[in-house]
């Protein structure tokens, strides 16, 4: 299904509910606001298997753009709002987008890449213009609101790490499909999470990640409607399950862990019985928070590991986890291998690189080397996301470590190499490693450990350089990206071929926090 198929049903029902304005767009809405943009898009000459990128934050017309890209047959690239301008500009021609859409709260950003994207030919403004951009309102205003004949469904290609520290798109690849077909999240929000017509979906985050984008557009596949909060906060939160009576949302574990910290009165003053599945994902769930989470809202947590890449699905519900706690789950749609380093198949409980069976494609877009490193090294046509864990008896996988050294941070992915290519270039660091250490809100937080030039004479001369390297960082990398803390060495651990160490220095961190993800 697709907005334009629940339109012809239920025009008036809500597609989208803005939590901050109460803003409703129904379903006709979307569907003819997403019809338009296909036409404008169509008429400025971009054809089936273009891309486009937009960077937009939470806004009420971000479903419009997407379903209008989606109408169109385009590959859409969501872009973080919080990124670099630098790193906008490269993730806009990296992916080859043709066209690009922001919106007046982007616009010095939107200014600074006009000149370091020249492939661009169509760009589109919300709620104002600067030069170089036409109005998104006046252009859709004019295009007609029937759909595009023989519609292709289109693909997003959301953005990961590279071998080089730049992000890499996830390319998935358009499946050629008339607009509508199901998809096999539709099939898993179906059966698995009860998601339908009369489904009321809350997504606390930023749309621009893979989990929000999908799974509200999945639930209007479905007929529901998706309330989208512009910002988390945790009490909110909870009142707009009880205004609303919601009934499925999901979320990531440090959100788990702020409602949670909030007081008695506050938890409890809102009323949450309408709910019906909590999903999370994203990031470790400590064991503990999942028990007071399951104890407050009953058994209707669910969890699911699963990358962008689409390779594999691994979910488990309440009584699955409380059964085998600490399990992320066990694969629903894949078999699990556990192999060593040489590609050899490990026994149960025992920790090797988490391999999935399944018949996806993908390949990271302009990144062979890494496209190459998530295969099977024996040729059999597994794939990894790089992660490392165990399978019990019972088949439940167990995550004991992260691809590389990425750091979640609230659920939000963040790769230490961009940071350490920065601070390396800074004239009084001699070595650097980024890494991630616990943080009890958000999972884990940026750590640097610099081996200087000089080393710090006192505790004022710290405080400065800290701060000074900070700032750097900042300077070229969004802050979540930059470190949240720096300690210095007069020496970093390095094997003498220069390999380092840094595990040895994250376990360092790890040791005393009782767990080691």
């Amino acid at each position: 299904m697709f907005p334009g198929a629940i339109a012809q049903d239920a025009p008036n029902r809500p597609a989208v509910i803005m939590a901050s304005s109460g803003q409703v767009i129904s379903f006709k809405e979307l569907d003819e606001g997403a019809n338009r943009l296909s036409q404008v898009l169509r008429n400025a000459g971009l054809k089936v298997g273009d891309h486009i990128a937009f960077c937009i934050e939470n806004h009420p017309r971000y479903f419009e753009i997407l379903w209008g890209c989606h109408y169109a047959g385009l590959i859409y690239t969501a872009c973080s709002s919080r990124l670099t301008t630098d790193e906008l500009s490269y993730i806009i021609n990296d992916c080859g987008a043709k066209a690009f859409i922001t919106s007046k709260y982007k616009a010095d950003q939107a200014a600074e890449v006009l000149a370091t994207t020249p492939n661009v030919s169509l760009r589109l403004m919300l709620d104002g213009t600067i030069s170089g951009y036409d109005s998104y309102e006046q252009a859709v205003a004019t295009a007609p609101s029937t759909a595009l004949e023989n519609r292709i469904d289109g693909v997003d290609m959301l953005y990961s790490s590279g071998t080089t520290g730049r992000p890499k798109g996830i390319k998935l690849g358009l499946a050629m499909t008339p607009v509508g077909t199901p998809t096999s999240l539709s099939t898993l929000c179906s059966m698995l999470f009860g998601i339908d017509k009369d489904s009321i979906y809350l997504s606390p985050a930023p749309l621009y990640h893979a989990a929000p984008l999908r799974f509200t557009m999945t639930t209007h596949r479905l007929g529901g409607t998706a309330i989208i909060m512009e910002h988390f906060d945790p009490e909110e939160y909870l009142r707009l399950i009880a205004n609303h009576k919601v009934t499925h949302s999901q979320l990531v574990p440090t959100m788990f862990v702020r409602m949670l910290k909030l007081d008695k009165d506050s938890r409890t003053k809102y009323e949450t019985s309408s709910l019906k599945c909590a999903i999370h994902a994203a990031a470790p769930c400590p064991v503990e928070v999942k028990r007071q989470m399951i104890d407050w809202w009953g058994p209707i947590i669910h969890e699911y590991y699963a990358g962008s890449e689409g390779n594999g699905f691994v979910y488990c519900n309440s009584e699955q986890w409380l059964a085998h706690p600490g399990t992320v789950g066990i694969a629903i749609n894949a078999t699990i291998h556990i192999c060593d380093d040489d590609g050899t198949e490990l026994p149960i409980n025992e920790s090797g690189t988490v391999f999935f069976e399944s018949k996806v494609e993908f390949e990271y877009h302009n990144d062979p080397e890494k496209t190459k490193s998530s295969r099977d090294p024996l040729g059999r046509g597994w794939t990894t996301l790089g992660d490392v864990g165990y399978l019990d008896k019972d088949n439940f996988l167990y995550l004991t470590d992260r691809k590389a050294f990425m750091i979640i941070s609230g659920g939000v992915n963040i790769y230490p190499q961009e940071s350490e290519n920065i601070l390396i270039n800074h004239p009084k660091v001699v070595d650097v490693a980024v890494f991630g250490v616990p943080n009890e809100e958000f999972g884990e937080e940026v750590k640097a450990v610099v081996q200087p030039v000089a080393m710090p004479k006192n505790d004022q001369e710290l405080k400065d350089l800290e701060a000074e390297l900070k700032a750097f960082c900042r300077a070229s990398l969004a802050d979540l990206k930059c470190p949240r803390s720096i300690d210095f060495r007069a020496e970093l651990p390095r094997h003498p071929t220069g390999k380092l160490y840094k595990r040895l220095l994250k376990d360092e961190y790890w040791k005393n926090s009782g767990r080691a993800i």
